[in-house]
């Protein structure tokens, strides 16, 4: 039988019980900077991918290679998906093009 790991406490009663002044205020552009325009993916991840379905759900999709990514690309291009694509370098939002 696998030995049981020891409990940590957490203390968040701690951090409720705090006062506001102990904690830094950030403003909405900081934290928009930290978020958004700070993503970083793992050296182990190529790109990732997230579709956005017919039915309105959201699948992601993981690549470490880049070939199997561009592989999936061109296929959800080909169904006129419309998805999202980051790597270590930037971000595109891809739309299906209806100029019907």
């Amino acid at each position: 039988m696998p030995k049981k790991r020891p409990y940590f406490n957490n203390n968040w009663q701690a951090y409720k019980d705090a006062d506001d002044d102990m904690f830094i205020d950030h403003t909405f552009e900081e934290f928009m900077a930290y978020k958004i325009a700070g993503w970083e993916l793992p050296s182990s991840v190529s790109c990732v991918i997230r579709e956005t379905t017919h039915n309105g759900k959201v699948k992601e999709h993981v690549y470490k290679r880049s070939k199997a990514a561009q592989k999936k690309i061109i296929k959800l291009m080909s169904e006129g998906a419309s998805f999202i694509v980051a790597d270590g370098y930037t971000i595109h939002q891809m739309f299906p093009n209806n100029a019907d």
